[in-house]
């Protein structure tokens, strides 16, 4: 049996053209804004993307789309890919693991219940949002049930949360994929047991 989470293929060369260190936290946001861009532009996924960086010198150790149509795995949420890729190329599990970097989030949304749980498993030490959950279910995706007070949560586990990070443009990309029909896969679960 093989799980394959692919990711697509213009993603390498996307990321091999931006090896540069981003100091600033706007300038490392607008490069997940645009992946989420991009990912619609090419047909490849759902309006999200999220990069893993070095909080040290800046330079992202991975990056990641929503491939949840593509994969055909409700799973492969920009988050995800991000931080499964990450996780590889460092080779471990944990990426707070001794030796390794201390790794920063940045996602185009809000991390859904599923992508929330994973950050504290993950080893990730900093989270950074543009889009918030409700901008996200505005258009009409299923973001679960999560924490009312999920950046808490967060920071009693020891990781730092910023939200609202060129939040405009990221709604701008949500908007632009709802209004273009794009697919809102999750639309309608009605998980209620009657």
């Amino acid at each position: 049996m093989h799980i394959i989470l692919e990711p697509p293929a213009w993603l390498q060369a996307w990321m091999d053209i931006h090896q540069d260190s981003y100091p600033d936290t706007s300038t490392r946001m607008r490069l997940a804004i645009e992946l989420s861009a991009l990912n619609i532009e090419h047909q490849t996924g759902g309006p999200f993307g999220a990069i893993v960086f070095d909080r040290t010198t800046f330079q992202f150790i991975s990056a990641g789309v929503n491939r949840v149509m593509a994969c055909a795995a409700s799973i492969a949420h920009a988050e995800i890919m991000a931080i499964t890729a990450a996780q590889q190329q460092l080779g471990s599990f944990d990426l707070s693991a001794r030796g390794l970097p201390s790794c920063e989030l940045v996602s185009s949304c809000e991390p859904c219940a599923m992508c929330f749980g994973a950050v504290p498993w993950s080893g990730v030490r900093h989270l950074v949002c543009a889009a918030r959950d409700s901008d996200a279910r505005a258009i009409g995706f299923d973001e679960g049930p999560k924490l009312s007070n999920w950046k808490d949560a967060l920071l009693q586990r020891g990781i730092t949360v910023e939200t609202d990070i060129c939040r405009s443009d990221a709604v701008g990309i949500l908007r632009h994929y709802a209004g273009d029909n794009g697919l809102i896969y999750n639309a309608g679960h009605d998980l209620k047991t009657d």
